[in-house]
């Protein structure tokens, strides 16, 4: 269940879980972005991009990985063509056939886009009759129906759109926090405003839990990742997805200078996709493996403690009494 954060009055959480996850962001060979997050049993892939001669043969191997022949989640955080090819789409919705499809709120304005929400128009009504499938816009009023968020727990949190930017559709982009596996991920798409990067830091959770950081835009300029940002959300490790030749340079020099200061670490898919993955019990421990382009062959890789472990083991009395009442034994039952 995805929930909003904003009218969060819970404290405490629940018993740390071991969930086996994965995270994949992926080369296109190209201007875009590609990522998937699998948590229990659960593959979303965010952003309806593919390429043929990259991201099509690595995402089908990642599939594999994770026992998945379809997807359960096609997450889009905006309209812009590079976050949504309606070529990719379709292949998507015919291939990986989306139980779930969360899609941007704001109206296209694009032909690109145009046709990216006939598809999906089209892909609801010919599941229309079908009670597993949901078709989501995430606009201001659906965050707005969500229930309250729980600290230290496992359910996904979408932050934004809180409203409609009619002057610069970046601003409307789905912000969401991926926290049902063991490490979480936080993607921004394209934002850039002073006030949502505001809204992101006055919640106790973001700045806590957030494991993965996916730059905004592509790593490009911003008035959100801002020192200021950083510091205080302090991701463990910062993600972009740039081509190697991309004419932008992107992560741009000041962003990724400011990791360097903050000591975060940034990882791009410049020289090939970035896989992080949950090792040993899959409570704690993660693992982060930088490939080389088009390969499986690894150029760098690290290890690294989700932020949620810890936070749990803080005061596991408390966790104790509010989610096993009653239990004199010791641990978590779970």
């Amino acid at each position: 269940m995805s929930i909003n954060p904003w009218t969060d009055k819970a404290i405490g959480g629940i018993g740390l879980k071991g969930v086996k996850t994965r995270f994949r962001a992926y080369q296109l060979g190209e201007a875009g972005s590609s990522y998937s997050y699998f948590a229990d049993g659960h593959f979303t892939l965010i952003e309806a991009r593919r390429t043929a001669e990259y991201s099509y043969k690595t995402l089908t191997h990642e599939l594999a990985l994770c026992e998945k022949k379809t997807i359960d989640t096609l997450h889009i955080t905006s309209w812009d063509v590079d976050h949504c090819n309606p070529g990719d789409l379709e292949w998507i919705l015919e291939n990986l056939k989306p139980e779930k499809i969360e899609y941007p709120g704001y109206a296209p304005h694009t032909d690109s886009a145009k046709k990216s929400l006939a598809l999906i128009q089209g892909y609801k009504k010919k599941h229309q009759a079908s009670t597993s499938k949901s078709i989501i816009r995430v606009d201001p009023s659906y965050i707005e129906s969500l229930g309250a968020a729980v600290n230290l727990g496992y359910n996904n949190l979408f932050y934004h759109p809180k409203k409609i930017y009619e002057n610069n559709s970046n601003n409307n982009s789905t912000v969401k926090l991926f926290r049902t596996g063991s490490f979480n991920v936080a993607s921004l798409g394209d934002v850039e405003d002073t006030n949502i990067g505001a809204y992101l830091r006055a919640s106790k959770i973001f700045c806590n839990e957030v494991d993965v950081l996916i730059l905004p835009h592509h790593g490009a300029p911003s008035k959100i990742t801002t020192k200021k940002f950083l510091e205080e959300v302090r991701p463990t490790v910062a993600i972009c997805t740039s081509n190697y030749d991309n004419q932008y340079s992107h992560p741009c020099d000041e962003i990724r200078d400011t990791l360097h200061e903050l000591e975060i670490p940034i990882f791009t898919t410049k020289t090939g996709d970035v896989i992080i993955e949950s090792t040993h019990s899959h409570t704690k421990k993660y693992h982060l493996t930088n490939l080389i382009t088009n390969s499986s062959k690894v150029s760098s890789e690290y290890d690294y403690d989700a932020k949620k472990a810890d936070l749990l083991n803080k005061n596991p009395d408390t966790i104790r009494n509010r989610y096993n009442p009653g239990f004199k034994g010791k641990g978590i039952r779970r």
